[in-house]
């Protein structure tokens, strides 16, 4: 399954992100053309020149934006579909901006390029990040849903126990969410990070090795998960329950975070109202979610099951425990250096 931006968000972000990557020095633009994809690099880097003349409007005409990037799912498409933050942040004199992201670690690369105000990321994204010197701030999370997570094998498969990894192929979005439930569940097994073969893939490519045989098991979050499980009748071997929180994190360049409090604060005041809506009406969740997913209704409704809704403000024990994951992947070198994460939570 391919997590595709809506062609209007893809259009905007092209343009935006254009406009800005011509002002980013040479690293920072490299890394934004990456995040957008070879083609459509190449394809605007073409039509710089016919773009200038919108450029100089854009500058005239400029007023606060807060552009969002989400994932193929979470409570921000949720939030997304019922519409209720454009009408808020108008209130305001600012607009939104929804650019969508197959993953984490991708968005992570689009909040450094500068094309990503604050986005929505699981746990193990912004401590790769960190690590690679982006500088951003967690400002809220949603609670624990470890169930969300999982590593699945086929269902006919001889693998009883992750004990049996060892030597296996384990595909899974390097820097995701799933990285931790990954570690978490070999050192549990007694395994090591290096008894068993990662093989790096993003979500869609992960399905397609998954449905034709080509790895062992697949650490895959919902609604993926879900999908995998409903279509291909995927069974899981261990989900996070017992072995991670499986956290939903905000998190935005400091930068915009300092010079517009007051739109983050309206963002996580409608987060906060459409939880509390969709905690009481997960029927018509299911029906926004697969409508702004284009998932069937099925697949949706069971990865709302495991959905956790309720955005608050990050905590000392959350700060702890994305610190645990910090040291838990310098311990197995993961990432180049050790982390402190001090200095890390919005200030607000």
């Amino acid at each position: 399954m391919t997590s595709k931006a809506p062609q209007s968000n893809s259009g905007q972000l092209a343009e935006s992100a254009l406009a800005d990557a011509l002002a980013q020095p040479d690293q920072r633009r490299r890394a934004l053309l990456k995040t957008l994809g070879q083609g459509a690099a190449l394809s605007l880097i073409g039509s710089a020149a016919s773009l200038a003349p919108w450029q100089s409007a854009r500058a005239q005409s400029a007023t606060r934006k807060l552009r969002i990037g989400y994932q193929k799912y979470g409570n921000l498409i949720l939030l997304k579909g019922r519409g209720t933050l454009e009408k808020r942040l108008g209130s305001l004199g600012a607009t939104v901006e929804w650019l969508e992201f197959p993953a984490g670690p991708q968005l992570m690369e689009g909040l450094n390029a500068g094309a990503v105000d604050i986005g929505s990321v699981g746990e193990t994204p912004p401590v790769f990040a960190q690590a690679a010197g982006v500088d951003f701030v967690y400002v809220a999370n949603e609670p624990a849903a470890p169930a969300g997570e999982a590593i699945v094998v086929p269902h006919d498969s001889s693998l009883q126990h992750v004990s049996q990894l060892k030597g296996r192929k384990v595909a899974l979005n390097k820097g995701s969410n799933v990285h931790f439930l990954l570690l978490r569940a070999l050192e549990k097994a007694g395994l090591k990070y290096s008894d068993i073969q990662p093989i790096y893939l993003t979500p869609s490519d992960g399905r397609a090795a998954f449905t034709q045989g080509s790895i062992d098991a697949w650490v895959i979050w919902d609604p993926f998960l879900a999908a995998v499980q409903h279509q291909a009748n995927a069974r899981v071997l261990v989900d996070g329950t017992g072995l991670v929180d499986n956290l939903e994190f905000f998190v935005a360049a400091r930068s915009y975070a300092t010079a517009h409090a007051d739109l983050l604060h309206a963002l996580i005041d409608e987060l906060a109202s459409s939880d509390a809506w969709g905690r009481a009406h997960q029927s018509e969740v299911s029906s926004i979610l697969a409508a702004q997913t284009g998932l069937d209704l099925a697949t949706v409704q069971l990865s709302v099951q495991r959905t956790s809704f309720g955005v608050t403000p990050i905590s000392d024990a959350t700060l702890a425990y994305q610190q645990q994951i910090a040291d838990a992947f310098y311990q197995v070198k993961l990432i180049p250096k050790s982390l402190t994460l001090r200095g890390t939570r919005w200030a607000g």
